[in-house]
């Protein structure tokens, strides 16, 4: 598991400006596993009052992404390069949403993770990502 990944679970805030801005918060992790929640605050709301749903494609990005990190080597990078999200219910404001991202596939060059998203144990959403796989070289 990537130090970074490790960091956030000892109760460190993520060096990311995204975590940080939408209050994202790593609860678990473990090899191909991970576990985030987003409070969904009033400045999330869209036209039709209920969360924008890019902000819960953000929180299944960084649930997915989190968890391809807890299987790289310390180093190695990825970004998402496409993504896929299914609403099912709409997330009011001031609940608090769970993704939990784990990994498909986990190769040399690419992976492939999906994830669930869930409010007080229901499911609200569904997605997949692939992401591509820097190599130390390749990240300076």
């Amino acid at each position: 598991m990537q130090e970074r990944i490790q960091r956030m679970l000892d109760g460190h805030e993520s060096h990311s400006p995204a975590w940080r801005w939408l209050g994202l918060r790593l609860l678990e992790a473990e090899p191909g596993r991970t576990l985030v929640s987003m409070r969904v605050t009033e400045e999330m709301r869209n036209h039709g009052g209920v969360c924008h749903g890019g902000f819960l494609s953000a929180l299944a990005d960084s649930a997915m992404g989190s968890a391809m990190a807890t299987v790289l080597p310390e180093g190695e990078r990825h970004l998402s390069f496409d993504l896929k999200l299914s609403f099912i219910k709409p997330v009011q404001v001031g609940q608090t949403v769970l993704a939990s991202g784990h990994v498909i596939h986990s190769g040399r060059r690419t992976g492939v993770c999906a994830a669930r998203l869930e409010v007080g144990g229901d499911l609200v959403g569904t997605a997949s990502a692939s992401f591509i796989v820097y190599l130390p070289e390749q990240t300076s």
